[in-house]
Formats: C-alpha cells, sequence, structure tokens
C-alpha cells in the first residue's frame, strides 16, 4: 500500500479539486481532467474532443495564442495535453511559487475561451488535425489498425466505435458554432477535476483554486452518451478483417473485449496482458520469437476503457514471406497455452504491474493524473493508494479463468495486414 495524502473539496459550481502536500522538490503538478472524449461525440462529430484540445492552446480572452506555453515554459515548467475515449486533460509542471500562474491559465481557458475563437484559428487547427491524421492514420504502415479494430470490437453506435482522431470528413466539416456548442457543453466546472500535488500549502492553494475557479458559472446537466453503451462482455463469435497494404512485413493484431476499468476483473486483465506480452521474458516473446523464430515482434496491450469493456489488444509481426494465416495460428496457440499459469509467470508480472505503477507515481504531474482519474472514474482519489493491493491480490487461477472468459473464439477480432506485392 502507497500512502499519497490527499484532500478532496468541491466547489460551488461543482468542481471537484484534490490537492496531495509533497515537500520533496519545490514544484506542483496540476492537472485539469474534463470528463469527456471522442465517447462525447454523435455521428458527424467524430474527432472533435481532439480537435478542441489543439483550440484550447489558441488563447482565451486574456491569454494571446501561444502565449500559454510562452508564461509556464518562462518560469522553468513544463505543460502539454491528450485526448482519450474518455477524456482530455491538461497540465502543467512548474515551480511551486508559480501555482497561481497556472492557476489563472486554466481558469482563463475554461471561463473565457469563446471571446478569443474565431474561424481562422478553427481553420488552421482543422488543418494540423486533418495532417497529423494523414501522418498518423493514413501514410503510416499499419496507421489506419485502430480504426479497423473498433470497428469489430464495438458495434455502430457505441461511443467507442470509431477512433479518437476522428474522420477525416467530421475533422473538415467542423463549424465555429459547433466548436462553440461542444465548449458550453463540456468544458464546465461541474464536469472537470483539478488536481495540484506538490509543495503547496492545501489551504493557501484552495485559496487559490477559488479565486480563479469559483467565480465561473457551472453548466448544465452533462448529455447522456450517444448511442447506445450496453454492451455484451464478449463478442459472441470472431469476426476477420484482411488488408492488403503498402506494409513492410505480415502482421496480425488479435483484439478482445476485456473487463472495463471499473470493472474489479480489470486488474486480472491488466495482469494476463503482462504475462503474455510484455517484455522479451514474456510468454509470447520467448516462445515465438526466441525460441520458434515465427516473429520478429509480438506485443500485448490493455488499453482501459470505462464503458462497457476495455481492450485487450496483441499482434504479432512476421518476417518477409510469412503467411498471416500462420502468424495468427502460432499467436492464437500461444494465447490457448494459458489454461495453464506458473507461480514464476504470476510474480514477474506482478512485479511489472507494480514497478510500472510506483514509477508513475514519482513525478508530481503524474500522480496529479492519477488522482484525477480516480476522482472521476470511481469518485474517489484515494482509490489511488489501495491500487498496488488489487495488483498483488490477482492469483494463477484467476488469471487462467481470464483466459478461458475472455481470449477464446467467442471473442474474437483478427484483423490481418498482407504487404502488396511490388510495395
Amino acid at each position: 500500500m502507497v500512502n499519497v495524502p490527499v484532500e478532496r473539496h468541491r466547489l460551488a459550481n461543482g468542481l471537484r479539486v484534490n490537492l496531495s502536500v509533497d515537500r520533496s522538490v519545490p514544484l506542483v503538478g496540476v492537472n485539469l481532467w474534463y470528463a469527456v472524449g471522442s465517447r462525447n461525440e454523435g455521428p458527424g462529430r467524430t474527432g472533435f474532443a481532439h480537435l478542441f484540445e489543439h483550440m484550447m492552446f489558441q488563447g482565451s480572452a486574456h491569454v494571446p495564442k501561444n502565449r500559454h506555453f510562452e508564461l509556464i515554459e518562462s518560469v522553468g515548467g513544463s505543460l502539454n495535453a491528450s485526448t482519450w475515449f474518455d477524456r482530455t486533460n491538461y497540465y502543467e509542471t512548474l515551480p511551486a511559487q508559480h501555482l497561481d500562474l497556472a492557476l489563472w491559465l486554466e481558469s482563463d481557458r475554461m471561463g473565457w475561451m469563446l471571446e478569443a475563437m474565431t474561424e481562422e484559428k478553427l481553420r488552421n487547427q482543422q488543418q494540423v488535425v486533418l495532417n497529423e491524421r494523414q501522418q498518423r492514420y493514413e501514410n503510416q504502415p499499419y496507421g489506419d489498425w485502430d480504426e479497423r479494430m473498433l470497428a469489430m470490437l464495438f458495434p455502430p453506435g457505441h461511443p467507442y466505435h470509431h477512433p479518437v482522431i476522428g474522420s477525416r470528413e467530421d475533422i473538415a466539416a467542423a463549424t465555429l458554432d459547433d466548436v462553440a456548442e461542444f465548449f458550453r457543453t463540456f468544458y464546465v466546472p461541474n464536469n472537470a477535476v483539478l488536481t495540484v500535488v506538490g509543495d503547496l500549502e492545501p489551504d493557501r492553494a484552495l485559496a487559490s483554486v477559488e479565486k480563479y475557479f469559483g467565480v465561473l458559472s457551472p453548466g448544465g446537466p452533462i448529455p447522456p452518451f450517444p448511442g447506445n453503451p450496453d454492451l455484451s462482455p464478449t463478442l459472441g463469435r470472431t469476426v476477420r478483417d484482411e488488408v492488403e497494404a503498402r506494409v513492410p512485413l505480415p502482421r496480425v493484431y488479435v483484439g478482445f473485449r476485456a473487463p472495463s476499468l471499473k470493472d474489479p476483473a480489470f486488474h486480472v486483465g491488466e495482469v494476463t496482458a503482462l504475462i503474455l506480452g510484455t517484455g522479451r521474458a514474456s510468454r509470447l516473446y520467448r516462445s515465438l520469437v526466441w525460441e520458434r523464430k515465427v516473429a520478429k515482434d509480438v506485443s500485448v496491450h490493455l488499453l482501459p476503457l470505462e464503458l462497457g469493456a476495455s481492450v485487450l489488444l496483441c499482434w504479432i509481426t512476421g518476417y518477409p514471406g510469412t503467411s498471416p494465416t500462420d502468424l495468427e495460428t502460432a499467436l492464437l496457440g500461444e494465447l490457448e497455452g494459458l489454461a495453464m499459469v506458473s507461480a514464476e509467470e504470476l510474480a514477474r508480472a506482478v512485479a511489472l504491474a507494480e514497478s510500472h505503477f510506483l514509477r508513475e507515481l514519482q513525478p508530481v504531474g503524474e500522480r496529479a493524473d492519477l488522482l484525477s482519474m480516480f476522482d472521476q472514474i470511481f469518485q474517489d482519489p484515494a482509490r489511488l493508494n489501495s491500487e498496488l493491493d488489487r495488483i498483488r491480490s490477482v492469483s494463477e487461477r484467476q488469471v487462467e479463468a481470464f483466459a478461458r472468459r475472455y481470449l477464446g473464439p467467442d471473442n474474437r477480432a483478427i484483423l490481418a495486414y498482407r504487404p502488396r506485392e511490388g510495395s
């Protein structure tokens, strides 16, 4: 068990506030987590959450375009933002004496961004996002794997059916009115968590939060998720897609619906993924790459999601001339081997999970992000302190039961890439 102190508050406008003192270094991490991501985008509006992340750095009523970066970096700080299916977060790490600067900048974006929006800024950022999509998805080998995989794992109408980046058509079609409506709906105090971690005086920090954020009006009720978020725990069958594309080597992705972040079985899935495909001592790497030499690389990841199911994803890359069918057969054979899990494999995976979690806790910015996450998902930031206990409680029998429940042929989405001849 770890012992991260945390005070939880809520302003009158609904903003949740977490304060955590750490005087080991004279820094503070500020994390503003909005409960909006690609899951909140309806038909014709895909990519809005990510586009809006870009727009949030285009200035607000009292902060000129790009000045947010300049002000934070001028005092020795760093900052960034990210968008995911379930959230968008904005974060800064800076010297503790400049906490008020970060709070003012974030409050100005939350309260007074619309005044600074212009058609020119929107068109500029649309082009930036379209270029990003072209580079990362359309011109990148295997770049569209997640778009294809999500469409197989989640039915049309489910909030996870489309990728975070959105479609090219929807991004290009966004209007200033669309963006303003998105802002008024989701970028409001009652849809956000603000966490500050580091060298701070809690009473003074809370007074500053109240000063900068307390004057903002709460938003209206947050709309329900578009479409139907209800989902069966498994697919009920195996679904397939094969792509002949300009890729250097054959590759096969296999995706599975897995327990959501809110499900107690999520940690079993986390440990299972580590047993299978994290590091060179993992089961898949050791067997398929080192011993049998049927693959150039192999990896397994659990993508954490809130609504109905997460995604357990495996991929295997072959050598020139390898058949995707042979790669699939080799990979699925190893997955079926999880009917037996050794104590040594489990101990290694749990140790990896522990070390990853403890590394995340070290920087004040990462710790602030975790506290925001636990607040949003579980309404309990202090739950972070018992996370190691949940990881350590996973047993060999639970992993074996997880494999039987989620990794069988009734829950597989198989995506094969075959190099195009002459490419």
